[in-house]
């Protein structure tokens, strides 16, 4: 039975207090969902909605992870905050990829370290 899956990835640089940090991995897994098709979306629903969370270094390793996982059709999506609390307006603060096949995402994401 093929796995699916989706990873948030969080930039390990912006020290984001606790609450934050969840609604933006709220916000990343619900705008990535949406870019998946239909098949990969309920397949991804009907196994649970199994999540991973995962970390870089820099906004700059975000933007090149967001890159290849476009280039390999993968369902992204970078989230900037609003800045009303605790960061500026545009403040790119987490990537959301997948749902998708676990194997696909594992080839781009395996190398990260968990949150």
């Amino acid at each position: 039975m093929t796995e699916y899956k989706q990873c948030i990835v969080i930039r390990d640089d912006l020290k984001l207090s606790k609450g934050k940090l969840a609604v933006q991995v709220a916000h990343a897994a619900v705008s990535a969902s949406e870019w998946a098709d239909r098949t990969t979306h309920d397949k991804w629903k009907e196994g649970g909605q199994k999540k991973v969370v995962l970390r870089v270094a820099t906004l700059k390793d975000m933007f090149e992870l967001k890159e290849v996982a476009r280039r390999q059709g993968l369902p992204t999506a970078l989230i900037q905050d609003a800045g009303l609390t605790e960061i500026a307006p545009g403040t790119v603060t987490v990537l959301g990829i997948g749902p998708a096949k676990a194997d696909e995402i594992d080839k781009i994401t395996g190398n990260l370290k968990l949150l």
